[in-house]
């Protein structure tokens, strides 16, 4: 296959930015596509080219297969890069590629629908003996058969929907007369969301760690791994920050798990850069498979900090049909890397959307800090997305150092106009759990409350609120009024 001289990135903000980055440093023209919402969005302005698809809702936009496809066509884009989210692990939209003689940078669909399916996921993996959570591997037909394996199990349990992820349609049961409202709730959620309400149930781990595997895999019979990331500090289930390596694996821990891994993406003959991961019981040392992310994860810059591999690059060198350029002994551990999702979220409001204007926004900068983001200092942070404004990365010699730099790029990171998950992930990297790595996925339930933000300084926050009022003031009496220059929404200082 000849290189690909044009890719359209379906997908927007850091993502889409993150992956213009690349394509700019290896010479392939960019095409970016918009909705109404993002028209002046800064993906759109960095692409080579930019293609309109319709209104804000996604469902009339971003998930539009014909639009996307359309839009390739019109430019010439040989190639698609999906990103995460949206269309990025759906198999009918591969298919729909390869119809179209459109490459997609990413799995077959064959290796999607595998993956995708939870149940499916855990019956092609189970040839490779890879551990596996007790529970089912299928779908749960009844209320009074779920309620039978419940108790074979062992309370508590976990109830997921085997369709889909990030936390959707999915309850933790710590007790039987819980079953049936749980098991209904789960399956109604799954519907909604997924359009399919098969659930499976899983002995629940309370106190656990996440752990992931980066895999990498080419055309020509090469799989590898790049170490792992731990993703335990989580709200909604869903992961805040993520850090490369886990300090609580050990070497050979270290290298089982990344053959694990490994062999997950050779039970659906994976091609590409995806995620395996897994549960970790700290209680014995434990760890069991959970699914695969057939895509580029978010939290993907830590393992690039660590390894020194771009896998943006190696995505698209292995979908133009290249061999992977390195072996599993050319890979190396360099230093640690932490990385905090920079949310429009207040964490004292129980971490709901804060969606408004960016009236002031300056990153940190310096040595090992990298931030991806896709907005700019008077943008308006849409309501219709993921509120995700960027992801600070910063890397060090080793994990303490990581944890300092951090605190102090938070420090530097300056947002006017809205509540950030900054103030959390300062409280959370400065943890006496954090930094001695005892902490699980249930840090939040059991150390943080909002009162605990009021500890970091109330100056910066009244110097806030007075730039923001000042700011809707002058916008309200003066429209044409520029925007303020000054002190940010919060610029929280060590104490």
């Amino acid at each position: 296959m000849s290189p690909f001289s044009k890719i359209l990135i379906a997908n927007r903000g850091e993502i889409a930015c993150r992956v213009m980055r690349t394509c700019r440093e290896m010479g392939i023209a960019t095409v970016a596509v918009f909705s109404e919402a993002d028209r002046n969005a800064k993906h759109v302005k960095m692409a080579d080219e930019a293609v309109f698809i319709g209104p804000p809702a996604s469902a009339q936009s971003y998930l539009v297969m014909d639009k996307i496809i359309a839009a390739a066509k019109e430019t010439g884009a040989q190639a698609i890069h999906p990103g995460y989210g949206f269309l990025s692990e759906n198999a009918q939209f591969a298919r729909r590629l390869k119809e179209e003689g459109i490459t997609l940078i990413g799995p077959s669909p064959e290796s999607m629908e595998i993956m995708g399916d939870k149940i499916k996921a855990k019956k092609a993996v189970k040839a490779f003996d890879i551990p596996l959570v007790p529970g089912t591997d299928y779908a749960i037909a009844s209320y009074e058969e779920a309620l039978s394996k419940g108790r074979e199990i062992g309370f508590p349990i976990l109830i997921k929907a085997s369709a889909g992820g990030g936390g959707k349609g999915m309850r933790v049961v710590w007790k039987e007369d819980e079953f049936a409202e749980a098991l209904q709730r789960a399956q109604s959620e799954a519907r909604s969301a997924f359009g399919d309400d098969s659930v499976f149930l899983e002995k629940y781990i309370a106190e656990s760690k996440h752990i992931e595997v980066q895999v990498l895999c080419d055309n020509h019979g090469n799989y590898l791994h790049l170490f792992e990331r731990e993703c335990t500090i989580q709200r909604r289930h869903q992961k805040v920050i993520e850090e490369a390596p886990s300090s609580v694996l050990t070497p050979a821990e270290r290298a089982e798990i990344g053959a694990h891994a490994v062999n997950v993406a050779r039970a659906c003959d994976y091609s590409g850069a995806g995620t395996v991961e897994f549960i970790y019981d700290p209680a014995d040392r434990s760890y069991y498979f959970l699914e695969m992310n057939t895509r580029l994860q978010v939290e993907h810059p830590v393992t690039e900090m660590i390894s020194g591999v771009d896998l943006v690059r190696q995505q698209i060198l292995v979908a133009q049909g290249e061999a992977l350029p390195f072996t599993q002994d050319d890979l190396k551990i360099n230093g640690h890397a932490l990385e905090v999702r920079v949310y429009a979220e207040d964490p004292a409001n129980n971490f709901l959307p804060d969606i408004g204007r960016l009236i002031e926004y300056r990153i940190p900068e310096g040595e090992g800090i990298r931030v991806d983001d896709g907005f700019e200092r008077g943008m308006d942070i849409p309501v219709y997305y993921d509120p995700m404004i960027a992801k600070m990365v910063v890397h060090a010699a080793d994990r303490d150092q990581a944890i300092e730099k951090t605190l102090d790029a938070i420090d530097n990171y300056i947002i006017g106009g809205i509540e950030t998950t900054l103030r959390f992930c300062k409280f959370a990297i400065d943890h006496e759990a954090f930094r001695d790595t005892s902490f699980t996925t249930k840090f939040v339930e059991k150390y943080f409350t909002p009162d605990v933000l009021r500890t970091q300084g109330n100056t910066a926050m009244d110097e806030a609120a007075a730039l923001s009022a000042g700011y809707f003031f002058r916008r309200a009496t003066q429209p044409e009024s520029p925007l303020p220059v000054g002190k940010s929404a919060w610029q929280i200082k060590r104490t």
